[in-house]
């Protein structure tokens, strides 16, 4: 049927491989609480840098970061974590890559 296909695929590819050496993979990106954003701000950088984010998502993220200091906000491949922490740092935010 026409229409029926809608691109709701994350714009960042997540690869899956089965190779269990572990290197490059099973990266987490932590977000920790710094007093110096708003909600909305930390919602927008979720919501714009984390494939697959959305905005319900996002603030309960951000509130577990307000309230317990710190969050894992992305797991997954070594390099995508790097990447989306680089970007969630250049908004502000204080990140670790583990």
């Amino acid at each position: 049927m026409a229409g029926t296909k809608t691109p709701f695929a994350p714009p960042v590819p997540t690869e899956t491989t089965s190779i269990d050496a572990g290197v490059g993979h099973d990266a987490r990106v932590i977000v920790f609480n710094c007093e110096c954003h708003t909600y909305e701000q930390v919602i927008a950088l979720f919501c714009q840098y984390i494939p697959g984010m959305n905005s319900t998502k996002a603030f309960e993220l951000a509130w577990k970061i307000d309230h317990d200091g710190e969050a894992i906000v992305f797991a997954g491949a070594l390099a995508q974590a790097e990447e989306i922490a680089a970007k969630l740092a250049g908004g502000g935010l204080r990140v670790a890559v583990q």
